[in-house]
């Protein structure tokens, strides 16, 4: 989770100056397969579908939801009162049809009367997501912890649509049988205190 990573890799090194870690970003379904086979320690994101957590344990952290943010100046900002239809107008930013995401944006879209928003763009990609939406009119469906920082620095802003029936459990998931290494406890417990709003655990 780009909320919740930079500061637990500050905290982790602070407790392991010499570790050694990789940090891979991309769709939940891919870095579940890369959990199961090993090449991963642990995922931090949203708690995946009960049929992915075969194998796997989830420890919940926080709780975020998805948001409609749009460059700051965008047009639909100045709407008073806001039309959620308005959205049409505009090409819109989708997660993929395998990002865990999806399916809440697209129940949000179709209970609200959006069943096809029109142009659409499908990407997991942070990175293209920020740039062609602040560089354009588009509107971008994401996680909320992805654009917290954005959104503070006031180069992104959220639509003013109530999007709490979006809301999923964010946590760290684990194979049921890896070995918790003093490495990985450590960074269990920076991912622990990096969470906002952190859901006390027994060994707290």
């Amino acid at each position: 989770s780009a909320r919740v990573m930079p500061a637990a890799v500050r905290s982790y090194l602070s407790e392991m100056p010499a570790g050694r870690l990789k940090i891979v970003t991309g769709e939940n379904a891919v870095l579940l397969d890369q959990l199961a086979s090993g090449g991963l320690d642990l995922v931090v994101g949203r708690l995946a579908s009960p049929e992915r957590m075969v194998g796997f344990t989830f420890e919940h952290l926080y709780s975020e939801q998805v948001l409609f943010v749009v460059r700051a100046g965008h047009p639909l900002l100045g709407k008073v009162p806001f039309d959620i239809a308005e959205m049409a107008r505009f090409p819109m930013v989708m997660p993929t049809t395998t990002a865990i995401i999806r399916p809440y944006v697209e129940r949000f879209l179709i209970a609200h009367g959006l069943p096809d928003p029109g142009a659409r763009i499908e990407s997991v990609s942070d990175s293209f997501g920020r740039v062609f939406v602040r560089d354009s009119d588009a509107v971008w469906a994401i996680s909320e912890g992805v654009v917290i920082g954005d959104i503070a620095a006031g180069a992104l802003a959220a639509l003013p649509i109530d999007t709490a029936e979006t809301r999923g459990a964010v946590g760290i998931t684990l194979r049921a049988d890896a070995e918790r290494t003093p490495a990985i406890q450590a960074l269990i417990r920076a991912v622990r205190a990096a969470a906002p709003q952190a859901v006390p655990t027994p060994d707290q």
